[in-house]
């Protein structure tokens, strides 16, 4: 690596490798909250939340790139970090009448849970993805 204060960044869905580049900085949404990571990072292995994925400096895209992401992980060392998402697009990739049919479908889910705290939590899932996805197609 030329720059020695960039981030080697790589995000991978199981159908393809969405990018591989270098980054000065990238933010992830995590379970516990976005993380921004820089070069020297300390190790960490999180669980993706259902959110975007920005990187900054990024060298194909100097004015930073943006996806959308749900389920999966990432891991950060540091010189590089690998996200393993279940899905990735970027905001003009996303089909807002399909986020909005699942939007409804996790309310509907919701609804209709009764006292099964599971079915609870798989309608949040969906819902809080199809938010997420509507969000990002929104600030596009």
């Amino acid at each position: 690596m030329a720059d020695t204060n960039t981030l080697r960044v790589r995000l991978v869905t199981p159908d393809r490798i969405v990018f591989d580049q270098t980054a000065d900085a990238i933010e992830v949404p995590s379970m516990a909250g976005y993380i921004e990571v820089l070069y020297g990072h300390a190790p960490l292995l999180a669980e993706l939340a259902p959110g975007e994925v920005r990187l900054h400096g990024a060298s194909e895209s100097p004015n930073g790139d943006c996806f959308n992401v749900a389920r999966g992980f990432v891991e950060v060392l540091p010189e590089r970090v690998t996200i393993l998402a279940e899905s990735a697009l970027k905001p003009g990739e996303i089909n807002v009448a399909e986020a909005q049919k699942e939007l409804d479908r996790g309310h509907k889910l919701w609804s209709e849970a009764g006292d099964e705290a599971e079915k609870y939590e798989h309608a949040n899932e969906i819902i809080r993805e199809a938010e997420s996805r509507l969000q990002s197609a929104k600030d596009s």
